[in-house]
């Protein structure tokens, strides 16, 4: 993630060291590499089928 973007749901960087930021920005980057594919899939009908019948 870039500095700005989410910076509303992020923790106050003020005071924080570069060494501190520069792995911040690796473990996004990681994450978002390893993850994003798996977020944007679709969920499984049997899964939402799950959650409606627990909703009632």
């Amino acid at each position: 993630m870039t500095e700005g973007k989410d910076s509303a749901n992020r923790p106050n960087r003020v005071g924080r060291t570069k060494q501190s930021l520069a792995f911040d920005q690796w473990l996004d980057r990681g994450l978002h590499e390893l993850f994003d594919g798996v977020a944007k899939e679709p969920i499984p009908e049997e899964l939402l089928k799950i959650i409606e019948d627990d909703k009632s």
